[in-house]
């Protein structure tokens, strides 16, 4: 049996993504961040329970913390631990990253997005964008040409 096939940028398997935030923003720069999680979040992510979709970024008072992504608590996690499964959790950022991210914010009218969680060396990432938002006739001509890209490679394969 064939091991399961990597994508080509040899990205580490995802815990969960945010394919909405693709849709509705467009994404100008990517970061890698650190969550500060316990230790049931912990777990919860290597059983891939968790849901970064509802999620977005807020930068306050200099640093930046992750809202609304939701991971789900195990039903062994400790009685004597109160499991939150939205809540607000830290990302960690070098200050240079921390300082353009403000910038960007606060003067260009940027927002900052979750866009996908995963391990890296024993650690949970998370991939973040500074994004821009679409207006509807953006999304529409992403949908047409994401169409017309299925429709031509369906037409490649029928000829060939």
């Amino acid at each position: 049996m064939a091991a399961p096939r990597r994508p080509k940028d040899d990205a580490p398997p995802p815990i969960a993504l945010n394919k909405r935030a693709r849709y509705e923003y467009f994404i100008e720069e990517n970061l890698e961040a650190g969550l500060a999680l316990q230790g049931w979040e912990v777990k919860s992510l290597r059983a891939g329970k968790a849901q970064i979709t509802e999620g977005y970024v807020l930068v306050k008072d200099g640093e930046a913390w992750l809202i609304g992504a939701h991971i789900s608590p195990l039903k062994t996690t400790s009685t004597h631990v109160v499991a939150d499964p939205t809540r607000t959790r830290k990302l960690l950022l070098h200050r240079q990253e921390l300082d353009r991210l403000v910038g960007a914010v606060e003067r260009k009218g940027h927002t900052i997005v979750p866009l996908r969680l995963y391990w890296k060396k024993g650690h949970a990432k998370l991939e973040i964008g500074l994004a821009k938002g679409k207006q509807s006739h953006d999304k529409r001509a992403t949908e047409k040409d994401r169409d017309w890209q299925r429709e031509k490679g369906r037409l490649l394969r029928g000829r060939g």
